[in-house]
């Protein structure tokens, strides 16, 4: 018996040492590879693999599921390890991080948040500490877009990528429109909602392609692609709106026409007026086109019904029921909130009308985040509007011949449209949205975008080059 038991140690022991070898030869093998890739194939991994992970979500039903919020909470930490690791690598004088004025008011929220979980003042920790840990997902995100994206060749890169993904989504959405089973994909059941796209429901399908609508349009009207590419950008975007409408969303309807609205007081300020016009016309005449050819009669009645509706929830309907309650919310604990991702536990104790539906949301961002995070979070978020929009409009100057200008342009539209919708609904909810939304936040406030250009001295080669701000470039 003894000896049977010497035998099965030492065995044990021998698989012990087998396999922390093969982890050491597997981490060895890690290291070394790593270190001998180069530094720009790892900032190119690094750029591409941020912005993939942002079109994942969408596609993955908006992320909201327990697998997909793990891919993009995990998927977001590995390329920060990856950027950091690079970082110590290549950096002899320590790290160097790309400031971006956005990250004091986004570190002023975290401070929140860590309060309300340190000294207990969330209703419920276990939620409020889930969903800090998906914006800290979003936090990583914003800051690798911001130490990734630094080219203007790059922006061009991701402007048509963005292009050809949101014609892709929207081209789907046509598809599934026209026969729809129920089920995402034709394939994965759903409990309820309104499926248009990947998304269950349709205005957030509608906020996906705010935030993405501006990417081809903005392209279509500047002079930074040629004849072709404006074209198909303007059918892209074209078909990317008429998409919007036909999800149903009036909110997401109110949001584009803000946008479109925007977008024409931009146009009609420059001198090209007559070119202006006929851009705008025949944008209009392929949106209507599609709209009169695949809406019918049924679009006419959604878009009607948008002052009755609104009738409605101002006379006493559901939405405006539970605004109501959240004000009441607010009121109770109006300083530090009721904590971080608590609203669908607290409500129900405040709802005033009988439903056999679980509100999970407050159908108002704006709402939502004052009785989360209380007065002290609101004015961080208006704070953090305060800074994007003072940083992002001086870059738009020259948004007809300027890489700066037409991106910082394309993120504002966008920006625009979700907090538009915000009003009606629950986008920033949804991760693979809010994940866009504050990537588009960083970029539109971040420093100028660097180009290659030649330097025209006398004494250097003419070969030389030397990365300057696209803004200085004559």
């Amino acid at each position: 018996m003894g000896n049977s038991t010497r035998k099965d140690n030492s065995t044990r022991k021998i698989k012990e040492a087998d396999r922390k070898s093969r982890w050491i030869r597997l981490w060895q093998s890690l290291r070394y590879t790593f270190l001998s890739v180069p530094s720009s194939a790892v900032e190119t991994f690094l750029l591409y693999g941020t912005f993939g992970l942002l079109m994942f979500g969408p596609l993955a039903f908006g992320a909201v599921d327990h697998w997909s919020t793990f891919i993009l909470e995990a998927g977001s930490v590995l390329l920060f390890l990856i950027w950091l690791a690079k970082q110590l690598r290549d950096g002899e004088g320590g790290v160097v991080i790309q400031w971006n004025p956005l990250f004091l008011p986004m570190a002023a929220f975290a401070v929140l948040v860590l309060v309300q979980i340190a000294f207990r003042f969330s209703a419920y920790t276990h939620d409020t500490v889930s969903t800090a840990l998906l914006y800290c997902a979003y936090a990583m995100l914003c800051f690798l877009s911001g130490q990734t994206l630094l080219r203007s060749a790059q922006a061009r890169k991701l402007a048509f990528m963005f292009t050809l993904y949101g014609f892709a989504v929207a081209a789907f959405a046509l598809l599934y429109g026209i026969s729809p089973n129920g089920r995402l994909y034709w394939v994965y059941p759903t409990h309820g909602g309104w499926i248009y796209g990947p998304y269950v429901n349709h205005n957030h399908y509608a906020g996906l392609m705010e935030l993405l609508v501006p990417i081809p349009l903005v392209l279509a009207f500047t002079r930074l692609a040629d004849d072709r590419e404006r074209i198909a950008a303007a059918v892209a975007a074209a078909i990317m709106v008429g998409t919007i409408f036909l999800s149903g969303s009036r909110g997401g309807m109110l949001a584009i026409f803000a946008e479109l609205a925007v977008m024409a007081v931009v146009l009609l300020r420059q001198k090209r007026i007559v070119r202006v016009a006929i851009g705008l016309a025949a944008f209009a005449v392929v949106l209507l086109v599609m709209l009169t050819w695949l809406g019918g009669k049924e679009l006419t009645a959604r878009v009607s019904s948008i002052s009755t509706e609104s009738r409605a929830e101002i006379s006493g309907g559901m939405r405006f029921s539970i605004d109501r309650d959240s004000v009441r919310m607010f009121r109770q604990k109006p300083v530090l909130g009721w904590g971080l991702g608590t609203f669908p536990v607290v409500y129900p104790q405040f709802r005033s009308f009988y439903t056999n539906f679980f509100v999970n949301e407050a159908h108002n961002d704006y709402l939502q985040l004052l009785t989360e995070m209380g007065a002290l979070g609101f004015a961080t978020m208006l704070w953090f509007l305060f800074v994007l929009f003072r940083n992002a409009v001086p870059k738009m100057k020259n948004w007809s011949t300027d890489v700066n200008g037409a991106v910082t342009l394309a993120c504002v539209l966008g920006l625009s449209g979700i907090l538009v919708h915000s009003l009606f609904d629950f986008n920033l909810q949804i991760p693979a949205n809010a994940a866009l939304f504050y990537v588009f936040c960083t970029i539109a406030a971040a420093p100028s975008l660097l180009q290659r250009t030649r330097k025209r001295k006398p004494a250097l080669p003419a070969s030389e080059e030397q990365l300057i701000p696209t803004s200085e470039v004559v």
